[in-house]
């Protein structure tokens, strides 16, 4: 099959792709082209990268051009001058979806966030709701996935969690009260995207993905500190502070330690799906459990926050 994936070179796009390409499967690699953390995967056998952004439909489509499927994974979560999430998230899957059915794709698997919803006062949620209803419209055979935390090798969980732990002596829980998680393995959230995309299962489904296993985000930030020979002390402290905190990061970080959307997140807890949706079948529920092994496979390059990860520092 010959699958198209936007956000290509991000997080989950890119081991997407690896599997796919490990599959023998042709995969095209759609983004704009400025994360530059990975481009190993873009010289697997099978696949290739074009420089489009959602927002050029016509570009697009020429993209799409042969594509049996497409698997949007395009997203942000913070807005940062032009990348709004009506410009991103809404205006975005709209030019996917058209350019999708334009193209003749049969297929489009989206990406989406386990408690995205309507009328809940988060530009984030609220952008992600648009879209999975643009998808859920669209005409097309459509898998939307709503899924909890995602972990692994190049992602925002545990780069950041790990550097915050090498650079500050306490780590900071969101809100007064613990909130729950259930960490998902960047390796599970792709095993069912692939069931999606290159077997037809799931079709016309919302389906939620979380991991495993159930903990409070004091618990994560434990084991990472454990397998980093770090002490965490653990302190709580009001969602109001870690919005304040949020917007300073946003606005002198490259990648913010934590944005507003993300303390939103947190605060509310990450492991029931908001609305209700489908549940995964047995054999496609997620199994890796947040062990040592699997924080140690996913960690970054040890080391503290430092001057590179400012805004303005070259």
């Amino acid at each position: 099959m010959k699958i198209a994936i936007t956000g290509g070179t991000g997080f989950v796009g890119r081991h997407l792709a690896r599997a796919l390409s490990a599959g023998g499967h042709e995969v095209v690699l759609i983004a704009r082209g400025i994360d530059r953390r990975d481009e190993s995967t873009r010289q697997l056998a099978g696949v290739s990268f074009v420089a489009i952004g959602t927002d050029d439909q016509a570009g697009l489509v020429r993209g799409f051009t042969g594509a049996d499927a497409v698997a949007h994974c395009a997203g942000i979560n913070r807005e940062l001058g032009g990348q709004t999430y009506q410009r991103v998230h809404i205006e975005g899957t709209e030019n996917v979806v058209q350019a999708a059915k334009e193209a003749g794709a049969k297929k489009i698997v989206m990406l989406s966030f386990l408690r995205a919803r309507p009328h809940c006062g988060s530009g984030y949620h609220e952008s992600k709701w648009a879209a999975e209803e643009m998808v859920r419209r669209s005409g097309l055979d459509y898998t939307v996935f709503k899924a909890g935390m995602i972990y692994g090798r190049g992602d925002h969980m545990l780069d950041h969690l790990s550097h915050a732990l090498h650079t500050f002596p306490v780590f900071a829980s969101v809100g007064l009260n613990d909130t729950l998680i259930r960490p998902l393995a960047v390796e599970d959230i792709v095993r069912v995207m692939q069931a999606a995309l290159v077997e037809g299962r799931l079709a016309r489904q919302t389906v939620a993905v979380t991991g495993p296993e159930q903990m409070t985000l004091s618990e994560a930030a434990r084991r990472v500190a454990r397998v980093i020979g770090k002490h965490a002390l653990i302190i709580r402290l009001p969602v109001f502070v870690h919005c304040v905190l949020g917007w300073c990061f946003e606005r002198t970080m490259k990648v913010p330690l934590v944005a507003l959307a993300q303390v939103r997140i947190l605060a509310e807890g990450v492991v029931e799906p908001l609305p209700p949706c489908d549940s995964l079948p047995d054999d496609l529920l997620p199994e890796t459990r947040f062990t040592d092994e699997q924080i140690r496979a996913g960690l970054p390059e040890a080391r503290p926050f430092g001057l590179k990860d400012l805004r303005g520092f070259a």
